[in-house]
């Protein structure tokens, strides 16, 4: 396996990284997200360490309980994802920077996003 490089990447998302075997996706991120192509772009660049369409990638928000939180950042749209358990899962994009620090401080909704995920599945593509 190619060691991760990733400029600007916290420290906790390279560890992580090696372990994901899986993407998900919410029923939040795909809403929040409609255009299909548009959200398979973005969820292969944050896989995949591609920094060009963003102006922070993988900022590490919080440790809840061993669910790891971070933070991409396109344009004015805070994109929300967090790795558990071997999994990379995106759970929200959000637009407006009040909602975004509304929806992290809300701990009880992203772990019943997790419990109960009811999910698109993506495959990781093998570099």
């Amino acid at each position: 396996m190619e060691e991760l490089f990733c400029q600007d990447c916290s420290s906790h998302f390279i560890r992580l990284r090696p372990s994901v075997k899986e993407v998900l996706v919410t029923k939040h991120f795909s809403r929040d997200m409609k255009d299909q192509k548009e959200r398979e772009n973005i969820i292969a660049n944050i896989a995949d360490n591609k920094h060009l369409d963003f102006t922070e990638l993988h900022k590490f928000e919080e440790n809840l309980d061993g669910i790891m939180i971070f933070r991409a950042k396109n344009n004015s749209h805070h994109i929300v994802y967090c790795i558990y358990e071997g999994k990379l899962i995106f759970l929200r994009m959000i637009k407006n920077f009040d909602e975004y620090r509304k929806f992290l401080d809300d701990k009880k909704e992203i772990k019943r996003m997790i419990e109960s995920l009811n999910l698109e599945r993506f495959k990781l593509q093998s570099s």
